[in-house]
């Protein structure tokens, strides 16, 4: 089978496209025939040994793919050959084939696109995690994101809509500050522009968001700080912007405020049927129109390297996938 190979660490493009042996399942596990895989930001770290989770060389990159089940191992239930699903497996899945635990298999509706499912989990189970479990968000409350239009970004935009705050989302360009506003932001700010904490002042009227989700990091995350309002909840989820930040303690003494980590994926492992209750909640939604999931841009696998390219230049607008 074909797949993307990283032999050595370091950019995208030392990966290479190459013939691998197909893999068999084993006792517990299902063989996923991909029909398309998200490209995710840890992918672009993981490359480069630079993230927590780190697999012995060589291998292949991507953590999510969505299919249909062509094989399973021994002891398997709930699924069958023939079903679509989409694998959550952290490494392996820009590949024509996939081998993936069964707790990591998510069985998606026929009607589902492939690519569609290929972006879904990951980004918007991150996000559905931070402003549920971690955050506790209110109907009524203000949201800000920062990062809006990148993968979880617009996935928070959009939920946040769905669970009845107020959301105020923040980015790099007019273009995808636009295409947060087709998703729900009642408000925007473009930070290469403006000033953030002034930004913040003006739209909250003085008072601060309840909740700030951020997958940056970077020089955006102290001012955004310092603009939270009186309880309010700090979600790191990740820093793709490329620093991470110091805070002075002192700030959310005053502010009354909280620091939340967000680790989507060690949540899943940790409490899983909280995990697998999230996912019946997101795909109900899916299915009842609710959500919208924004595929921006397609590669096919034999251009795999150029894809993670595409997402480590901040070129990605929602998802982007790579298709067999």
């Amino acid at each position: 089978m074909k797949a993307v190979v990283c032999v050595e660490h370091g950019p995208p493009e030392k990966l290479v496209v190459k013939d691998v042996p197909t893999p068999e399942p084993g006792r517990g596990q299902v063989r996923l025939k991909v029909e398309a895989a998200g490209v995710n930001f840890p992918d672009t770290l993981i490359i480069q040994n630079l993230y927590q989770f780190k697999p012995p060389l060589p291998f292949t990159p991507g953590g999510e793919a969505a299919g249909t089940i062509d094989a399973v191992g021994e002891g398997v239930e709930g699924v069958a050959v023939g079903d679509r699903a989409v694998v959550m497996t952290g490494n392996g899945c820009f590949a024509e084939y996939v081998i993936a635990n069964r707790a990591q298999v998510v069985p998606i509706p026929a009607a589902m696109p492939s690519d569609v499912a290929a972006g879904f989990i990951m980004t918007y189970g991150t996000s559905h995690h931070a402003l549920k479990q971690r955050a506790r968000l209110q109907p009524g409350e203000t949201l800000l994101v920062l990062g809006a239009a990148g993968g979880v970004g617009l996935t928070a935009v959009e939920l946040g809509k769905v669970m009845g705050a107020k959301v105020i989302a923040a980015a790099s360009t007019d273009e995808k500050l636009a295409l947060t506003r087709d998703y729900g932001a009642d408000e925007t700010i473009n930070y290469t522009d403006a000033n953030l904490k002034d930004e913040i002042k003006r739209l909250t009227g003085g008072k601060g968001p309840d909740v700030i989700y951020d997958p940056v990091g970077d020089r955006f995350a102290e001012p955004a700080f310092r603009s939270i309002g009186w309880n309010g909840r700090y979600l790191i989820v990740g820093f793709a912007g490329g620093n991470i930040p110091s805070l002075p303690l002192n700030l959310p003494l005053i502010k009354g405020a909280s620091l939340v980590g967000v680790f989507w994926g060690a949540f899943t492992q940790a409490e899983p049927a909280v995990h697998r209750a999230n996912m019946a909640e997101l795909l109900e939604w899916y299915g009842a129109g609710r959500l919208r999931p924004h595929v921006s841009k397609r590669f096919p696998l034999s251009e795999g390297p150029a894809a993670i390219r595409w997402m480590m230049d901040r070129k990605a607008t929602g998802k982007v996938v790579l298709t067999a």
